[in-house]
């Protein structure tokens, strides 16, 4: 029996006791009290109607990104709330001008595709260069440094890669980058709630992230941060009424941005998304993130040996403090496996050039960690897979 303090949290995540759940990076487990928080917000709706945007609604934006602030290390005012990472990004994009002769971006090849789907169809005059990896899991330092000149604008960098985990050295990048004049773009997704980091020491100028994963939060809601000093000299064009500073006097004149965060703010936001939101959060606060990389830490280095003692390939540095929360395992027709551990209820996920996704959280036993390999051992020698090899998933 595991000694583990943090399994203690075990009882507020209800799939916990249905299912073997190993796929925190993709989406985290839902505390039972999000259910309480959403169940607020309809009795708000149906009692208060539209007077709940003045009462409650209409400041939660900001202080649900205070709360995050403190999670993040960054400092309050700083964090403004959005829909996903994409439209997050595409407002720090909007800020900058393209046509002159600083207009490269320098990202890894190994970013999230929505990212570079987003980042290589940007106006004319914007330059592309993309880093390549050289063995599917980390990213040569030295060859991204190389590729910051003095010509770059943006280098919208992945803290954690979304298939291996590999830790970049982000105060590295960060440093050349402001050598010669670009700003930096920290993609977080995969290392906010799991790694223990301060965004304020990191220096960088813009990050980007959500809750949807080891946040606990749910779909819906994402955040950028914007470097203090820097944000009243930016101008988004991507932008909409919540940023401007009398958004119900309802102007149809020159944009005007609003102090603060809601300056980097769009639409109307998604309330209830941050009702279900902020729960994982105040977990997150409870516990410490120290404490959560100190496990993850141990337990991804058990996975990878449990993999190895089967013989198993693994996608993931082998560095512990050069690998985040996950730990790839890539076998003979992966895809159909995951889908056979999925129908055992072992919750994973399978992502091409990587393999079967194992992501434990804080609130995972090192016993599961070992029922879910052993059950893959046991997948491939039955060939219990076979009657998935002709089935697509959607997601995972």
């Amino acid at each position: 029996m595991s000694s583990d303090a943090l399994l203690k949290w075990r009882d507020e995540f209800p799939v916990l006791a249905r299912s073997n759940y190993q796929i925190s990076n993709s989406l985290g487990a839902m505390p039972a009290r999000a259910e309480r928080a959403l169940g607020e917000y309809a009795s708000t709706w149906a009692s208060r109607g539209v007077r709940a945007w003045a009462e409650t609604w209409w400041d939660m934006p900001r202080r649900f990104a205070d709360r995050l602030g403190l999670v993040l290390d960054a400092p309050q005012g700083s964090v403004s709330m959005h829909l996903n990472v994409t439209s997050a990004s595409a407002t720090v994009v909007s800020c900058f001008d393209f046509t002159g002769p600083r207009n490269k971006i320098v990202y890894e090849d190994l970013t999230f595709p929505s990212l570079h789907y987003l980042y290589s169809s940007l106006p004319a005059g914007a330059r592309v260069v993309t880093v390549a990896s050289e063995d599917g899991i980390t990213v040569p330092t030295e060859k991204l440094l190389d590729a910051i000149d003095e010509e770059t604008l943006l280098v919208p960098i992945t803290h954690v890669l979304f298939r291996s985990a590999y830790i970049q050295n982000v105060e590295a990048i960060v440093a050349k980058a402001h050598r010669v004049g670009a700003h930096v773009v920290l993609d977080t997704y995969q290392s906010a709630g799991t790694l223990d980091f301060s965004l304020a020491r990191l220096g960088v100028d813009f990050a980007v992230g959500g809750t949807l994963k080891w946040l606990c939060g749910g779909p819906g809601v994402a955040f950028l941060y914007v470097r203090p000093d820097l944000a009243p000299r930016l101008k988004p064009r991507f932008t909409g009424w919540v940023a401007h500073p009398e958004p119900f006097a309802f102007e149809v004149a020159a944009m005007r941005y609003s102090e603060g965060s809601y300056r980097f703010m769009n639409g109307t936001p998604n309330i209830p998304g941050l009702y279900a939101a902020r729960e994982g959060i105040e977990v997150l606060l409870d516990i410490g993130t120290p404490a959560v990389r100190q496990k993850s830490m141990a337990q991804t280095a058990r996975l990878i040996a449990l993999a190895r003692a089967q013989g198993f390939k693994v996608t993931a540095p082998e560095r512990a403090e050069e690998r985040g929360g996950t730990v790839a395992i890539d076998v003979a027709n992966g895809h159909a496996v995951a889908r056979e551990l999925l129908a055992r209820d072992v919750v994973v996920d399978y992502r091409p050039k990587a393999g079967i996704r194992l992501s434990p959280h804080f609130y995972t036993r090192d016993e599961e960690l070992e029922l879910a390999v052993a059950a893959i051992r046991e997948i491939l020698d039955t060939r219990a897979y076979e009657r998935h090899l002709e089935t697509r998933s959607v997601v995972t």
